[in-house]
């Protein structure tokens, strides 16, 4: 074939031409010699010398496909209505595939003619119409829009009313009049015939074909509602509803555009749950308590979809979940109580947890109910917020309980895990400060009296918290165990420098010494003591080691926590036992007698009552001494029990002190009250401090934002604070207003 531009016999050339689009359009056979010449004539129209003839060719395409698709219209009519379906969907099965190859073969004509004169595709998203008037298509847009108007415009809208009448027909259960290929193939069409467009090409589906469905299936929907509604079943009406909607769905699937889908779903959901709502929630409550996971499911599957529906059964799980933690944890008794409180709470976590994550797929405002329900819980104030709220002392004791050596019959992997979901407890606690003073005090314990199970559990506790309030909050926790190591290190030290001395103690002597702004121990009041002769060398050449290693320190010896091994010689059997400072000085008095009298002990010792009646009590309790009356006088004789007997050769005698005393709680209950308002006097500076003027409300809202990682400060103590600040002369009230604050500097 030849690309040079030749003369050309339009009329012999187009009955050439006319007679292959008869083929291609109606799918017969064309050979391919003959598709080549079509092509090649097509070519030599477009480039005719001496005037290209496409135009010409253009027109009588275009009238060509009008008498075509309006003999079709004719076929598809001739059967009657009962088959107009059947017979659209068969022309169209074909027209639409022969369009196609009518666009190929037209390739140069639609490239170097059409493409060159049509508008942009921006042009046309963002123009007033899709086309410009009198501008041409290229040919297979030209076929699907003289389909859309010599034949969809026609008949379309008794082919809807057929197709809706085959639809509901198919929700009956009824055969259908035609094939399902066929029902799909017709709606389908009126997307496909406007594919080519590149703005609303969803427009003819959805005028005449989606509008008219959707309305249909509306009135059927409100009809099924309406019967299912006379059962007053809410399960049976749900699990109907859910099985209609999953047909629907399958059914929107099947015959329709996947645009319609969610449609189809608003539409049923409107009329079958949304106008419902106050019958589903009539029971949302009675579903709730008893926990009916399948009800509740299928509630949760029907209101997800429907805006602020879900709201009312996230309330009542809220208020269920408050209810059961309430009641697991209100009535606890006995030395227990700080185990059973974390374990019921996280019994109730758990437990609820995992039903959010069955029923309601880990939904975000039900996973919201549980830790606004769980932090209610925890941080509960009884009597009606008049106690304090107990939950961080008995987290504390619960953790105090799992680290120490005493937690019997608990393998150490267990011991990991339940610290592990005390954590769970731990961030709900408001009030973290006053665990992290609890805990402090019991490890501080633990420590001085190694009682500690394991120093890796303890410090992977303290990561654990960390992690959960960051640095500053474990910071005294860490130094504690520095101090710990340090003092290993300067026993040591201790050790050399008696050896290089040739010093000898007579006894085994160790200390700890302690930072006092790392332990909690500043509160405790120096008790008076003798110290008994057989320590005093040790504890002078200590502090003669130690004040010539570090000059200026000052050692303070907090005897009340000392801890001391003795051997008892004297009965059948030898013994070693682990006693306090204060019981060690009272038996040791009793190396050169068998017996002393009360006052006699205490005026060796220089005990105060409360100390001495506290040691002598367990020291008689353990049966290590005799008393000669019940209660301890100063006139009752204590005597040595020389038919003292053990099975156990090593054995401690330290519970008098161990046990919290609840002195000691309220004394570390009015340490965090006066470190909170240190605290809120130093944000209130620093806010202050940065911003030069702020109003009261302003500030108040800062210092909440900055404290809440540690406590949740009233407003009455924040205000305290501020007045406690003016009065020291750090801040002012403007001269303008006296609800405005600004910085003294």
């Amino acid at each position: 074939m030849s690309l040079k531009p030749r003369k050309v016999d339009f009329v012999a050339t187009w009955e050439a031409i006319k007679e292959t689009i008869k083929g291609v359009i109606s799918l017969k056979h064309v050979p391919r010699s003959v598709w080549n010449d079509r092509f090649s004539d097509v070519y030599a129209l477009c480039v005719a010398h001496p005037e290209p003839m496409a135009d010409r060719l253009y027109q009588e395409t275009k009238r060509y496909l009008i008498d075509h698709v309006t003999l079709l219209l004719q076929k598809v009519q001739n059967d009657g209505e009962e088959n107009l379906i059947k017979n659209y969907h068969h022309y169209w099965s074909h027209y639409s595939v022969g369009s196609q190859y009518l666009h190929s073969l037209y390739l140069y004509l639609n490239q170097q003619h059409i493409r060159t004169h049509k508008m942009s595709d921006a042009e046309i998203i963002y123009g007033s119409s899709d086309s410009s008037g009198g501008e041409q298509m290229e040919i297979g847009e030209l076929a699907l829009e003289i389909w859309q108007s010599r034949m969809i415009l026609p008949i379309g809208q008794k082919l809807v009313d057929l197709l809706l009448e085959a639809i509901d027909a198919d929700r009956a259960q009824k055969t259908l009049p035609v094939s399902i290929e066929a029902i799909r193939g017709t709606i389908l069409s009126f997307v496909e015939v406007q594919g080519y467009k590149k703005k609303a090409p969803l427009q003819l589906y959805q005028e005449l074909f989606e509008e008219l469905f959707l309305t249909a299936s509306g009135e059927h929907f409100k009809q099924d509602a309406s019967r299912l509604l006379q059962e007053r079943d809410v399960s049976l009406y749900m699990e109907k509803v859910k099985l209609k909607l999953e047909e629907e769905m399958f059914r929107a699937r099947r015959f329709l555009h996947s645009s319609s889908l969610p449609k189809v779903a608003h539409t049923c959901e409107a009329h079958m749950v949304e106008e419902h709502l106050e019958f589903i929630y009539s029971e949302c409550m009675n579903m709730v308590q008893a926990e009916r996971k399948k009800d509740l499911s299928n509630m949760y599957d029907l209101l997800k979809s429907v805006q602020d529906a879900i709201q009312v059964p996230v309330e009542t799980v809220l208020e269920h979940i408050k209810t059961q933690g309430l009641n697991a944890i209100g009535n606890l008794q006995g030395e227990n109580i700080h185990i059973n409180f974390v374990e019921n709470l996280l019994n109730v976590h758990s437990r609820y947890k995992l039903l959010i994550q069955e029923v309601f797929k880990s939904d975000q405002n039900f996973m919201g109910a549980l830790d606004k329900a769980c932090s209610y819980v925890i941080n509960h104030r009884p009597n009606g917020g008049k106690s304090p709220c107990r939950s961080p002392e008995l987290l504390a004791k619960y953790c105090d309980t799992l680290l120490k050596k005493s937690s019997k019959g608990v393998s150490e992997f267990e011991v990991e895990e339940k610290l592990s979901q005390s954590i769970i407890i731990f961030k709900y606690i408001d009030d973290k400060d006053v665990f992290q003073k609890f805990y402090s005090r019991m490890l501080a314990k633990r420590l001085i009296h190694q009682q500690t199970q394991s120093m890796d559990a303890e410090e992977t506790m303290i990561n654990r918290l960390k992690q959960a309030c960051g640095y500053e909050f474990t910071s005294k926790l860490h130094r504690m165990f520095t101090d710990m190591s340090v003092s290993a290190d300067l026993n040591n030290k201790f050790q050399v420098y008696l050896k290089e001395d040739n010093i000898d103690l007579g006894i085994n002597f160790s200390i700890y010494v302690l930072q006092a702004g790392a332990w909690p121990l500043g509160q405790a009041v120096v008790t008076p003591f003798a110290v008994p002769q057989q320590l005093e060398k040790s504890v002078q050449m200590f502090e003669a080691f130690y004040h010539n290693r570090f000059n200026g320190r000052k050692l303070t010896w907090l005897h009340h926590l000392c801890q001391a091994e003795l051997r008892l010689g004297y009965l059948k059997k030898s013994y070693v036992v682990t006693v306090q400072t204060f019981q060690m000085a009272i038996l040791l008095l009793f190396e050169n007698t068998n017996t002393l009298t009360c006052k006699e002990i205490r005026d060796t010792l220089q005990l105060n009552v409360e100390h001495f009646q506290r040691h002598a009590i367990s020291l008689v309790e353990s049966k290590l001494l005799v008393a000669d009356t019940e209660e301890l006088t100063e006139a009752t004789v204590l005597c040595l029990n020389m038919d003292y007997s053990n099975k156990r050769t090593k054995f401690r005698i330290t519970a008098a002190v161990q046990k919290e005393s609840p002195q000691e709680v309220e004394q570390t209950l009015n340490s965090v009250e006066e470190d909170r308002k240190m605290y809120l006097q130093a944000a209130i500076v620093r806010i202050m401090k940065a911003r030069k003027v702020l109003k009261h409300n302003a500030l108040i809202q800062e210092v909440y934002a900055q404290s809440k990682t540690s406590f949740a400060p009233s407003v009455q103590l924040i205000k305290k604070c501020i007045e406690s600040l003016i009065d020291k002369q750090y801040i002012e009230r403007t001269a303008h207003s006296s609800e405005e604050y600004s910085y003294v500097a």
